[in-house]
C-alpha cells in the first residue's frame, strides 16, 4: 500500500507572510528558500520538481514540510540552534591579550610565541585556559 502524502494547507495569514519574504521584506537567503519550498509545496509541487528549481536537496525539502506540518510556519523558516562549544572569553580578556602580544616580549625571548600568550594569559587571569590556537584567532581578527 502506497503511503499517503501529507498535503500543505497555508492559510491567508500565511502566504501572505511568506510573499513579504519573497519580495525582500527580510530574512536570510535561506529563509527566503525556505518561504518558496513551503510555498510551492502548498502548490502541489512535487518534492523532487522544487529540489530542481531551487536547488537544494530532496532532505531539506522533507525537513522543512515535517517542521511546518508539526510545529507551525515560524518553526519550518527558522533556524535551529546549532551544536558546538560557547565562546567562553570575554571581549575584555581578548582586549588584554591582544594588548599583551602589543607589549614587549618577555626577557629571554626575541618575540612572542602563541603558546607564551596563552599562558601569560592564564598566569595574569585573563580567562581560566585558553590554546595557543584560540590566542591565534583572536589575534588574527585584529587589524
Amino acid at each position: 500500500m502506497a503511503r499517503q502524502t501529507e498535503i500543505i494547507q497555508l492559510s491567508k495569514e500565511e502566504r501572505s507572510y511568506l510573499k513579504t519574504l519573497f519580495g525582500g521584506g527580510g530574512g536570510s537567503n535561506r529563509k527566503q528558500t525556505r518561504a518558496r519550498i513551503l510555498d510551492l509545496l502548498s502548490k502541489h509541487t512535487s518534492p523532487p520538481e522544487i529540489a530542481r528549481l531551487l536547488g537544494c536537496s530532496l532532505m531539506t525539502i522533507y525537513h522543512i514540510k515535517r517542521r511546518f506540518l508539526s510545529e507551525g510556519v515560524e518553526s519550518a523558516l527558522s533556524e535551529r540552534p546549532r551544536s558546538g562549544k560557547p565562546v567562553e572569553i570575554s571581549g575584555e580578556a581578548r582586549a588584554r591579550i591582544t594588548a599583551l602580544a602589543c607589549s614587549d616580549a618577555p626577557e629571554g625571548y626575541a618575540r612572542w610565541t602563541l603558546r607564551l600568550l596563552a599562558d601569560k594569559a592564564v598566569e595574569l587571569g585573563f580567562c581560566d585556559s585558553v590554546s595557543h590556537n584560540h590566542v591565534r584567532a583572536i589575534l588574527k581578527k585584529t587589524n
